[in-house]
């Protein structure tokens, strides 16, 4: 099972459609994802209100960061 991040490009559009009020489901396939993808990147990013796209990447390259283990 392959699948990609979400992009900056894609975050923005997001951030768009939901300020327009736009359902998950709607923006999902505006954007051609999944809808619970959709669900899921607003939900994970809800402490921000409203959504804000570059906000989100900045908290995705964190969280990218943190799961990469130490190392030797």
């Amino acid at each position: 099972m392959s699948y990609t991040h979400l992009s900056i490009i894609e975050r923005s559009k997001l951030e768009i459609l939901h300020q327009q009020g736009k359902s998950a489901r709607a923006i999902a396939s505006e954007l051609g994802r999944h809808h619970a993808t959709i669900c899921r990147e607003l939900r994970r990013n809800e402490t921000q209100k409203p959504y804000c796209a570059e906000r989100s990447q900045e908290s995705y390259v964190q969280r990218r960061k943190s799961s990469v283990p130490a190392g030797k």
